[in-house]
């Protein structure tokens, strides 16, 4: 009798599935690859041919230029050599899919990377059961569990009312987390302008022509120093204490990712305001998220894989680390 899931072959590089003759995520170029999600740790530039959700598509089209594109809307099923494959909601940035592959018998879901929180710039986590899921465990330690989105958002605005004389400038990824933020802060009653840095623009325009509301959005570079008292400044992390931070007019330095939750790392970016917002599942999130699809096996990509491993263990759950490389924490 074969082995659960053993017409799925885990590489270093990549996850390939003979019976579509095709890789997940591959971190390498690949003849056929199917994508999760755009961030440039699982969507690479080079490969022959691309599925991916359509969103997904026009990220990579932004960031590499041309692709050879095949679209799959979000419930829609299509058929690679043996394999019915699907793509699923995975509540983790604009476009982003897990992908459900069913054959011989056995569905496997590959989540890349996932987050269960509501997120009004993009589709919500949809729980698929399955035979085999297949994880992330960025934040897969006991230690990380992310406090309320809405409460860190107004921890930004108190210090935005509570200083009207300087900006709060937060540092945020420039695909997901800045344009989440824009959209957490206008649900939140923001309504003003929000400056932004110019690495963020072309994302930003990009989820606007998809449809998804940010709201009047200024360019930050070249705006004399007084307008921008009193106002919130969206940048790449990258930008928090070079050169170009030094024109904005005496910033209260903020940084929105899960990493926030250690002070180290705070510390490290000079962040005076620590904002806790992951667009990944904590380990409540990873952990209930188990519990809930109830797979026979649970492979882990990358992150914390040890910790979510021996979780499944104690609970009978077989599992095991994958190990791939070349995904990054990013600055989640």
């Amino acid at each position: 009798m074969a082995r659960l899931g053993a017409w799925i072959e885990p590489h270093p590089h990549g996850i390939y599935v003979p019976a579509a003759d095709a890789w997940i995520d591959p971190s390498r170029p690949s003849p056929r690859a199917l994508i999760t999600h755009g961030h440039a740790d699982h969507a690479r530039g080079g490969h022959g041919a691309v599925w991916a959700t359509p969103e997904t598509l026009a990220i990579m089209e932004t960031r590499y230029g041309p692709q050879a594109g095949n679209p799959v809307g979000y419930g829609e099923t299509i058929r690679m050599g043996e394999v019915d494959i699907g793509f699923v909601p995975a509540g983790h940035v604009l476009g982003s899919a897990q992908i459900v592959l069913e054959h011989a018998g056995e569905r496997v879901v590959v989540s890349g990377d996932y987050k269960r929180r509501p997120d009004p710039s993009c589709a919500r986590f949809e729980p698929v059961p399955c035979d085999i899921f297949i994880t992330e465990a960025t934040f897969g330690l006991p230690v990380f569990r992310h406090p309320d989105t809405g409460s860190e958002i107004d921890k930004a605005l108190a210090a935005l009312h509570a200083n009207p004389d300087r900006c709060v400038l937060i540092g945020a990824y420039a695909l997901g987390k800045a344009q989440r933020l824009i959209c957490e802060l206008r649900g939140r009653g923001h309504a003003d302008p929000i400056y932004i840095h110019g690495a963020l623009q072309r994302l930003c325009d990009l989820y606007v022509a998809l449809g998804v509301e940010l709201g009047e959005l200024r360019p930050a570079t070249d705006t004399p120093k007084a307008e921008l008292a009193g106002h919130i400044v969206l940048a790449p992390p990258g930008a928090l204490n070079d050169r170009w931070s030094r024109r904005l007019p005496d910033p209260i330095t903020a940084m929105a990712s899960g990493w926030m939750r250690v002070r180290q790392r705070a510390r490290q970016r000079n962040v005076e305001l620590p904002l806790v917002i992951s667009d990944h599942a904590d380990w409540d999130e990873l952990t209930e998220t188990i519990r809930e699809l109830a797979p026979r096996e649970v492979w882990v990509t990358h992150g914390r894989e040890d910790a979510l491993v021996h979780w499944c263990e104690t609970r009978q759950i077989k599992a095991r680390a994958l190990e791939l490389v070349g995904y990054e924490d990013e600055d989640d």
